[in-house]
């Protein structure tokens, strides 16, 4: 007889995929495209700026990114909704992880059309 196997694995992999990848990623996508390209302090060919953006690994990158950060926060959201508020509900679950799916699929949606 075999069971069903829990989520939970895979979805703390997500999460910590998530985290590292916001980790490392965020602060220097905001200091380039927040501050030294608006600021002048690095000088940007927008043909070349939009010719990397259009490349289809690029979005691949720009996808895998915004899935991983997704799905880092329905996590942390989930968890601390849980055991900060001890809401114990599967609709807090299915909201959290439905949030990340459709957040996933207009992502695609997004950089892919």
């Amino acid at each position: 007889m075999s069971r069903r196997r829990a989520p939970e694995p895979f979805l703390w992999l997500l999460f910590s995929s998530g985290g590292l990848v916001a980790a490392f990623m965020i602060p220097i996508l905001l200091l380039l495209f927040g501050l030294a390209i608006p600021l002048g302090l690095v000088t940007v060919d927008y043909e070349h700026l939009r010719a990397v953006i259009l490349h289809p690994l690029t979005r691949l990158v720009l996808f895998g990114f915004c899935v991983l950060c997704l799905f880092h926060w329905a996590h942390r959201f989930r968890y601390t909704v849980y055991d900060g508020l001890q809401v114990k509900s599967r609709l807090i679950i299915v909201i959290c992880y439905g949030g990340a799916i459709i957040g996933t699929l207009l992502a695609g949606y997004v950089l892919f059309s």
